[in-house]
């Protein structure tokens, strides 16, 4: 059966909705996986926080799925980290009952709440009802500043005509920023996505790239207009 046509639960405009389930039991994982892409749901999966924030910066899902027990970060520290720089929504899963716990889970972020276990076709429509509330989230093939315009799809740097050379580093900083215009990107969420968990203390290594970019790209550097730093805690493009 074809799942990807218009009007299926897991379509918005014609294209299959992203969905990033994040729990560390793959017993689940496999589960979830398998029921949303059987209701049209394009599904990624990762099973600690760490990977669930570099997933959703690198290639961003309409729906977040969140289990609060996971092995590396609590899913409320994932939630806060999210907030920083994502709007997007959140159901949160988790084996705790207790009400603090979901007061917790809601006012770091979350926009909805399922305790374990529970039926599938009660997470679909909890899905569903989420996906209702907030407005479908646009392709953005392309991203233009004034002297400067990312191809995201090509992943290509054009300025003045002319194809702008960025190294590996380079290029995934840029598209982290752009992907979330006139949000503030932590330096730890770069550094996380960028590096790796290893490198989220040195924040030198951004300066250094960030520096490198704004040669390229602006057209003085020394008064950025679009890749601007906020002093001891990220980075905000402006388009």
């Amino acid at each position: 059966m074809n799942t990807e046509h218009r009007g299926s639960p897991g379509t918005q405009g014609g294209r299959r909705t992203g969905v990033l389930v994040v729990d560390d039991d793959p017993h689940l994982l496999k589960a979830l996986r398998i029921t949303l892409q059987a209701h049209g749901y394009a599904v990624d999966t990762a099973s600690d926080g760490g990977t669930a924030l570099r997933a959703a910066s690198h290639r961003p899902p309409d729906v977040l799925i969140l289990d609060l027990g996971l092995p590396d970060l609590d899913g409320a520290e994932v939630l806060r980290e999210l907030r920083r720089w994502s709007t997007l929504p959140v159901l949160v899963l988790s084996a705790r009952h207790g009400s603090s716990d979901k007061v917790d889970a809601l006012d770091a972020g979350a926009d909805d709440y399922i305790t374990k276990p529970f039926g599938l076709e009660e997470l679909l429509a909890r899905l569903r009802a989420l996906l209702r509330r907030v407005p479908e989230r646009a392709s953005v093939p392309t991203v233009a500043a004034s002297s400067f315009t990312v191809d995201l799809a090509r992943r290509q740097v054009t300025r003045e005509g002319n194809v702008v050379r960025l190294t590996p580093t380079e290029w995934n900083i840029l598209e982290l920023l752009v992907r979330n215009p006139s949000r503030l990107v932590t330096q730890q969420q770069l550094l996380l996505d960028v590096w790796g968990p290893a490198y989220e203390t040195e924040a030198n290594y951004l300066r250094v790239y960030m520096a490198q970019l704004r040669r390229k790209l602006e057209v003085d550097p020394a008064k950025p207009r679009h890749l601007l730093t906020e002093p001891g805690v990220g980075y905000r493009f402006l388009p």
